[in-house]
């Protein structure tokens, strides 16, 4: 089965992917410089699958030293590019870094691909890229908007300089995924959201809370143009998520994608509050998230979720989980966490 290179593969949505990967019977490497993950990680993708993949602690920025990986894990036949600083709030406070981060590491790659041969990319965009959109819900003909945050930048800029790549070396091809907001945890509970330091993203700060490891959750925003004035977004498990890189790997593969760029929303088509999430995790797990309305947070849009259409019907993907399998995985990854530190 062909090798498949995975950069932040120890991440959140990498970690999931590897072992979707996996089971399917792929080679996987990952490269991780372990900046927002944990090197455990690997021992809950052997628990979950039975192997270990191939891993190799390095920073998608350092090109002498991704072009030494390629040389060392030859015949890789597709790349998934995980690897970016994420956090939009962080990434108002700290633009170049964000710069230099995500866009040096996707250049690096796409600099490498002809070199060692890989001619199949896929990209891990995001919905930022629509700003707050026109008409909900988004499309992926929908106009990209002025970004509001260097995040969502990166995210834009990595998607153009995909396209002129792949233009200019049409023997290459391309898919590019537009996330929403993934959540939720393995069904294994090994594998999971675990952030370093203070999480950005709203399900591991709700679990931290319910669990007591954080005093309040901070919800950002209560003056929105929403039925309860926070913001809306568009929740899909994780594992779906992951399943559909799976899908893009074997489209290219089979030389389905006709070496060209393509597009494509992945998303439930379902809009919900942070409010919403709030309550609707309380209800789930019997459990209470004790939080505090706060200013809005810079860089926030105000709502967004997707219509999926396009990916359910050109590349057979369906999100599948419910919100409150989803919300409920969560809270058994946070407490199988809790377990795990009594343990140590």
């Amino acid at each position: 089965m062909a090798k498949i290179l995975v950069t932040g593969g120890t991440g959140f949505i990498g970690s999931h992917t590897v072992v979707e990967l996996q089971k399917k019977g792929f080679e996987v490497v990952i490269v991780d410089n372990l900046s927002n993950s944990n090197i455990d990680v690997l021992l809950g993708i052997e628990k979950i699958t039975g192997i270990r993949p191939a891993f190799e602690n390095i920073d998608c920025v350092d090109y002498v030293s991704m072009d030494r990986m390629f040389e060392k894990h030859n015949n890789i036949e597709a790349i998934i590019h995980f690897a970016a600083s994420k956090a939009v709030g962080e990434s108002v406070e700290k633009p170049l870094h964000y710069y230099r981060n995500n866009l040096v590491s996707l250049i690096n790659l796409l600099q490498l691909m002809p070199i060692h041969k890989v001619k199949n990319f896929v990209f891990s965009s995001s919905c930022t890229v629509y700003g707050q959109p026109d008409v909900l819900p988004v499309t992926e003909n929908a106009p990209i908007k002025f970004a509001m945050s260097p995040y969502g930048n990166t995210k834009q800029i990595g998607e153009e300089i995909i396209r002129d790549t792949i233009h200019a070396n049409p023997c290459y091809q391309s898919i590019i995924l537009r996330y929403f907001n993934p959540i939720g945890a393995h069904a294994s509970a090994e594998i999971g959201e675990l952030p370093n330091g203070v999480p950005n993203n709203l399900l591991p700060f709700v679990t931290q809370t319910a669990i007591g490891l954080r005093k309040q959750l901070q919800v950002y925003g209560n003056d929105y143009n929403t039925p309860d004035g926070s913001c809306i977004r568009d929740y899909i498990h994780v594992v779906d998520l992951a399943k559909a890189h799976v899908i893009a790997v074997q489209r290219m593969l089979t030389g389905q994608a006709g070496c060209r760029v393509e597009t494509f929303n992945l998303g439930t088509g379902r809009g919900l509050s942070v409010l919403e999430i709030i309550e609707t995790f309380e209800k789930v797990n019997g459990v209470k998230v004790p939080y505090k309305i706060v200013a809005r947070r810079e860089g926030d849009i105000e709502k967004v979720w997707a219509d999926p259409t396009y990916a359910n019907n050109v590349l057979g993907w369906t999100a599948t989980e419910t919100l409150e399998e989803t919300l409920r995985s969560s809270w058994v990854w946070e407490q199988n966490l809790a377990k795990r530190s009594k343990a140590e």
